[in-house]
């Protein structure tokens, strides 16, 4: 999503979001990453003044009034947590563990194929299909990558083939080179 994401092309435009918007974008990150329920007024104050980055592609990046870059999503879909917020609260979302030879695809874009995921060093949660996801590595301490599974875990490990986790955001691509959005 983010490969070849540039902050100086890819931004359209920033809105300011009305309080009753901010209602309930807060609420649908509440049902949909209950874990964040203690945490969310430290994430998204009620006080805020939260923006949209409108992107090309369909993408909007919500942004507090530091300008961090806090959630994204594409296309109306799911809100997903930018890796620098994951980093800071590495609770709030199932986790996947590849295998390191995974590592240098995943972190050049890569979707996460089934085989990484079912191979000795990787270690699933148990989600259904179409849940976000932070992928992590064999032997390392921080997420890689933020992901949606195209398969349930029992189908990944059923079918042990093609792709498991589109990849939506990972280290060192467009999103988490963008400088925060004053």
């Amino acid at each position: 999503m983010f490969k070849k994401f540039d902050e100086k092309e890819g931004v359209s435009g920033i809105l300011q979001l009305k309080s009753s918007v901010q209602k309930g974008i807060r609420s649908k990150l509440l049902e949909q990453y209950p874990h964040l329920e203690g945490y969310i007024d430290a994430i998204l104050p009620k006080k805020d003044n939260l923006r949209i980055v409108k992107c090309h592609d369909h993408i909007e990046i919500i942004v507090n009034t530091g300008g961090d870059l806090l959630f994204f999503r594409q296309r109306e879909g799911l809100w997903m947590p930018t890796l620098r917020l994951f980093h800071k609260y590495p609770f709030f979302l199932p986790m996947q563990q590849v295998d390191k030879g995974a590592i240098r695809f995943v972190l050049s874009g890569a979707n996460i194929m089934c085989p990484g995921l079912t191979s000795p060093g990787a270690k699933m949660t148990d989600v259904p299909k179409g849940t976000v996801v932070a992928i992590m590595a064999e032997g390392k301490q921080h997420a890689l990558s933020i992901g949606i599974t195209t398969l349930s875990t029992d189908d990944i490990a059923k079918v042990n083939k093609g792709v498991g986790v589109e990849n939506c955001h990972y280290l060192n691509d467009g999103l988490w080179h963008m400088k925060p959005v004053k």
